[in-house]
């Protein structure tokens, strides 16, 4: 397992929760946001639980295309091996110059989303029950500023230390 080090969790916490997540489904495009709950994906797609997973540029570290993708390969293959349904979906900032691929997973339990999480180096990931409002699961420690207001409701701080 890869040790993560975030530089600034806050600032990754506030770009993570503002981002777009979109889920790709029968020529479909379904909006995900922290914060708000997902009715349209889960009527369409119904399940338990929801949860947004990449492999690609591990601690928020951009890596060359060719490295994203392997590790997206192996994602794919411990997912396939896992049993753990998925469905194609992407991340992208308001302002469209960042984008990474990722995958929606399905029926996956929260211990077994962060455990993946930190197993390919991610400082955050996307998760929720069904009917209940999408949250973002940090993996690193609370910083020591408060986020802002809304933000605040809508981020579990995960570290090492808080899940020891």
């Amino acid at each position: 397992m890869r040790e993560l080090r975030v530089v600034d969790a806050m600032e990754l916490a506030t770009a993570y929760a503002a981002a777009a997540y979109t889920v790709l489904l029968d020529r479909r495009e379904l909006p995900v946001r922290v914060g708000q709950r997902a009715a349209a994906l889960e009527t369409a797609l119904p399940a338990a639980r929801y949860a947004f997973l990449t492999a690609w540029n591990p601690a928020s570290d951009p890596r060359p295309e060719d490295a994203n993708e392997a590790a997206d390969a192996r994602l794919s293959a411990r997912l396939d091996g896992l049993g753990i349904m998925r469905v194609p979906a992407h991340a992208q900032s308001p302002d469209g110059r960042w984008r990474e691929p990722g995958w929606l997973l399905c029926g996956c339990r929260p211990a077994q989303v962060l455990a993946l999480a930190r197993e390919f180096g991610q400082a955050g990931t996307i998760e929720w029950a069904r009917g209940e409002p999408v949250r973002l699961q940090m993996l690193a420690e609370r910083p020591v500023r408060p986020l802002p207001g809304a933000l605040q409701s809508s981020v579990d701080w995960v570290g090492e230390a808080a899940t020891a």
